[in-house]
């Protein structure tokens, strides 16, 4: 059995950057993932964008973390090495209707202090909106963390939770049982959150999920900007987008599921897709794409970004509900969980510089790589 002051459950793109955050203060963290490399769920089939929050509902906290980690993110992108696009976006109207809702969007942005550009003809030009590889980025925020001390342990799926003394005991079945002992745990776990929270007690949200499906082509021609629709209150809607890889994709859909286990692309996704993307970008009429993805965004019922300590279970961090702006929001949701944990009585000491390490190299494209382990 392992002893750690804190216990990161779940090591997609929130995870690693909370273990990377507690760690670098000086806590002694042990990162639990239950696949056997970080990213391989929800991270690593997003799409990608880098959000700038300019179409996010001013005053929410999903808002407030979003425009909080624009200006954590460059400094720690730069140092691990992790590629960004600064390709910035356009939105364009296309039905009668939308130049009034893009240009109520030029005010949302500058309620939130977000540059943006509304052009005589009713386009909508955001500067700031970027692109990575979300795989890259989970990667080196998990490797950032082991070299600042954090421990990461994979094939970890935690199934039991018990109080101990005054700590959490951490369970997983596997091939050999594990345990881990904690003062305080940090519940990332993605679209299975709710149930590990369950384990504890806590039964007090839902997760649900939402499935994003995305085709990748080879380009007809070049794209240097993503290209978005006018979001709705549910999704942001298909958008076209070029890759770090030199792709262009476009997606996703928002259908939801019951099953957390069904990460395949539907037969009738392309034709979600395409009439939408060829609508944005008439050069993908005629492309047939090379391959397709799908992601699982972990929706909550009735909540979005649900992040607090658990009424249920002293010592419990809940960190759910985080969809798809949960790679742009990571590092300001660390930033939170670190001062919730201290709240807990976990000592934090000061920041320590960041360790730039080697940047993760993993073969293939990022789209192809979870598609394939979870097709597996």
């Amino acid at each position: 059995m392992a002893d750690a002051e804190v216990a990161v459950v779940g090591a997609g793109v929130v995870g690693s950057a909370t273990a990377l955050a507690l760690a670098r203060r000086g806590v002694a963290v042990a990162l639990l993932e239950a696949e056997p490399e970080p990213g391989l769920a929800a991270s690593g089939t997003n799409s990608g964008v880098v959000h700038t929050g300019f179409d996010s509902p001013p005053a929410e906290l999903e808002t407030e973390l979003i425009l909080r980690s624009a200006a954590l993110r460059e400094p720690i992108l730069d140092v691990l090495g992790v590629p960004l696009l600064r390709c910035g976006a356009v939105l364009r109207p296309l039905e009668t209707g939308q130049r009034e809702a893009i240009a109520g969007l030029a005010d949302n942005a500058r309620r939130n202090g977000v540059e943006a550009r509304l052009l005589d003809d009713g386009t909508l030009e955001v500067p700031g909106e970027s692109i990575t590889d979300p795989v890259a980025y989970t990667l080196a925020l998990a490797g950032a963390a082991e070299r600042h001390g954090a421990e990461l342990r994979t094939g970890f799926r935690v199934t039991r939770i018990e109080r101990l003394d005054g700590n959490l005991l951490l369970e997983s079945e596997g091939e050999g049982e594990d345990r881990v002992r904690c003062r305080v745990a940090v519940n990332c776990a993605g679209l299975f959150a709710d149930r590990v929270a369950r384990l504890a007690g806590d039964d007090s949200f839902e997760v649900y999920p939402r499935k994003g499906e995305f085709l990748v082509f080879d380009p007809p021609e070049p794209l240097d900007r993503i290209l978005l629709p006018v979001p709705t209150a549910r999704t942001k809607g298909v958008l076209v987008f070029p890759t770090i890889d030199g792709k262009v994709a476009a997606g996703p859909t928002a259908i939801d599921q019951e099953d957390k286990e069904d990460w395949s692309v539907r037969p009738e996704a392309a034709g979600d897709i395409l009439p939408r993307a060829t609508a944005m970008w008439p050069p993908l009429t005629d492309a047939e794409p090379i391959a397709a993805y799908a992601g699982l965004r972990p929706a909550g019922r009735g909540v979005n970004y649900l992040i607090g300590p658990s009424r249920a279970c002293h010592g419990l961090v809940n960190v759910a509900a985080i969809r798809s702006t949960g790679l742009t929001a990571s590092l300001g949701i660390a930033e939170r969980v670190c001062a919730i944990v201290q709240e807990l009585g976990i000592e934090l000491g000061p920041e320590q510089p960041l360790d730039p390490g080697t940047p993760p190299r993993r073969g293939g494209p990022w789209w192809r790589r979870t598609a394939e382990h979870l097709a597996a």
